[in-house]
């Protein structure tokens, strides 16, 4: 377990993703609807919209996974990447991995994008991650709060109507 290695996922490293993905929505309680066509399209796909880095041991079994996307920040002048996903297997723990994870997300927003800062939440009952990012350096934002609009919401914002907006 001593020899892992950190690189970009590949479209054929969708279903590992997906299975370290529903690992963490287990660890969460929390329920996992993504399929391995979903990773395939949204991370690999024509137009992705996240993208994932694997850790993997030396037999080549996935030990992490961090999910990320570039946003832009007006306040920030700057692109900024949302990790909205980091796992590590528990036979993987104390080994530092989960700080390698973003130290990888960082070079690659650096490369990518000139990313100049990450972004992430935190369950407010998870209060080892909390301790973990933490001590990683991040800081709590009380000036913003994080807002989700979905299901019966969001399908009704789309009858408010768009002005002739038409995608694509």
């Amino acid at each position: 377990m001593d020899e892992i290695s950190i690189r970009p996922a590949k479209p054929e490293d969708a279903a590992a993703v997906n299975r370290a993905l529903r690992q963490l929505s287990e660890d969460m309680g929390d329920e996992h609807r993504a399929r391995d066509a979903d990773i395939s399209r949204f991370c690999f796909g024509p137009e992705p919209v996240f993208h994932a880095l694997l850790a993997q041991a030396a037999d080549g079994s996935t030990v992490g996974v961090a999910a990320y996307s570039p946003f832009f920040s007006t306040v920030y002048g700057s692109v900024g990447i949302y990790v909205s996903d980091l796992w590590v297997a528990e036979q993987a723990r104390g080994k530092r991995l989960g700080l390698k994870l973003l130290a990888a997300v960082r070079a690659a927003g650096l490369e990518a994008w000139e990313a100049s800062f990450l972004k992430l939440n935190v369950y407010h009952d998870n209060p080892k991650a909390l301790a973990f990012y933490k001590r990683t350096g991040f800081t709590n934002t009380n000036d913003t709060q994080y807002l989700t609009l979905a299901g019966e919401a969001f399908e009704a914002l789309g009858t408010v109507g768009t002005n002739g907006y038409q995608a694509g």
